[in-house]
């Protein structure tokens, strides 16, 4: 069938694009030059640019925009991006802080969905997941965050899950417990701003990740390309070696597509 293989291209930090059953999905759009980029009270510092320039990125049906508030989930160039998209699918603040300067744009609450249609005419029905971009009690700090569970037709298939920028906590597992996931694209990295906090999945958190969601394919992103993060793909590697869970793990090489199936 058209959904039952998954291409991932890693284009830089969180930005992959995901083609399945006809559409083409971005997370997450980062397409700015390295530089530093005023986040609120910090400076985020990009150190290298998109594996893919934006004019080689093609048609975009949907934007799967975790959040829209910190320069390495959307940054100056991916902000000018949202407005070539179909559509872009984000929290429901983030909608309301974009909605007077894109069309196309949709605010999801975690658990509530939006259909797309592809063209070989497959529904694919994206479900906001709960994340929390911290740990505990983090949430004013660093604002609404949240992932997505994609599903096809009639939601009988295994979802494709994204975990957007948060750590292992209570919220993902609830995904494990409502979804049957065959692959995870988890947002890694252990990154760090200000204190001795991570802000996104550790190499540990994404093990917990693996072991939550057993029949999943785990593929980690937003682990380079910025200096707040503390870990990076090599750490993960390692960490899921030591773990025996290396047959869980795809890494994936930057702007070279990689095909998994579902």
């Amino acid at each position: 069938m058209a959904h039952d293989t998954l291409t991932l291209t890693l284009i830089g930090g969180p930005t992959t694009l995901l083609e399945i059953a006809g559409l083409r999905l971005l997370t997450d759009p980062t397409f700015s030059p390295p530089g530093a980029y005023p986040t609120g009270a910090v400076t985020l510092t990009k150190l290298a640019g998109p594996a893919i320039a934006l004019e080689e990125l093609g048609t975009i049906d949907a934007v799967l925009l975790s959040h829209d508030q910190h320069a390495d989930n959307l940054d100056p160039d991916g902000l000018a991006f949202l407005a070539s998209a179909r559509r872009v699918l984000t929290t429901v603040a983030g909608a309301g802080r974009l909605a007077g300067s894109f069309g196309g744009i949709e605010g999801l609450a975690p658990w509530e969905s939006h259909h797309l249609i592809s063209t070989s005419g497959h529904t694919i029905h994206v479900t906001a997941t709960p994340a929390r971009h911290g740990p505990e009690g983090i949430e004013p700090v660093t604002g609404e965050v949240i992932g997505f569970a994609l599903t096809f037709d009639d939601q009988t298939d295994r979802a494709i899950y994204v975990t957007g920028d948060t750590v292992w906590y209570e919220g993902v597992a609830e995904v494990a417990k409502r979804f049957d996931v065959s692959v995870v694209l988890a947002f890694t990295g252990a990154a760090r701003t200000r204190g001795p906090f991570n802000l996104t999945m550790s190499a540990d958190d994404a093990i917990e990740t693996a072991r939550a969601f057993p029949h999943a394919t785990i593929a980690p992103v937003h682990h380079q390309g910025w200096a707040h993060f503390t870990q990076n793909q090599d750490d993960i590697i390692q960490a899921f070696a030591a773990a025996g869970l290396s047959e869980r793990l795809h890494p994936l090489e930057l702007g070279k597509p990689a095909a998994l199936r579902r």
